[in-house]
């Protein structure tokens, strides 16, 4: 078994024909200044040396250029992956290698509501565009779509849960992935983090 850190796995997916945030690497804080100069800020730095991130004070979300050194330094890593800072609504995107019913494609509300809400939608792959319909509809917080005046495209969300159908078909090898959050608004969907496991 195989896990592959953040910033391989992002690689990996872009590969793959997902949008990825725009992003860089970085082993010193100078290539960090560098790197979020160039993608613009604010930025998410994150410390990829940490399996759980978020719990153990791994990332540093909004980032502006002034604070960039203070936060960068509070990483305390040399391996530290900058994003730009994501906008959209937050959905995750899965797939689950099932010992009865082999791979499992998920889908369902991501970022913060993933533990609250567990609101998520699943089907045995291989799947068609109407299953990845019917995911997207069978939520049952369907005001997340629109809430808050921020509107996310369903059609890309379906799009992204078809590209996780043909992923499967070309690396059966895939145990767990998980893309969380996927951050979509009206024009865009973006994958912001990402994790996978090989067999």
């Amino acid at each position: 078994m195989r896990i592959l850190n953040e910033k391989e796995a992002e690689d990996f997916l872009e590969k793959m024909g997902f949008n990825v945030n725009k992003r860089g690497f970085a082993t010193n804080l100078n290539k960090a200044k560098e790197i979020a100069d160039k993608i613009g800020y604010p930025v998410v730095l994150k410390n990829i040396k940490l399996l759980h991130k978020s719990d153990k004070g791994g990332v540093k979300l909004n980032v502006e250029k002034e604070d960039l050194e203070k936060n960068f330094k509070e990483l305390k890593s040399n391996e530290v992956l900058i994003h730009k800072q994501g906008y959209g609504k937050e959905f995750l995107l899965g797939i689950k290698k099932d010992p009865t019913f082999g791979h499992v494609i998920v889908f369902g509300i991501g970022g913060i509501y993933t533990e609250m809400l567990k609101d998520v939608s699943m089907r045995v792959f291989p799947i068609e565009r109407k299953d990845a319909v019917s995911m997207v509809e069978n939520i049952k917080n369907k005001e997340y779509y629109d809430a808050r005046g921020l509107k996310a495209n369903k059609n890309m969300i379906i799009n992204n849960i078809l590209k996780l159908n043909e992923l499967i078909k070309k690396n059966k090898n895939i145990k767990e992935l998980d893309i969380n959050p996927l951050m979509v608004d009206e024009k865009n969907a973006v994958v912001a983090d990402a994790r996978i496991v090989l067999e």
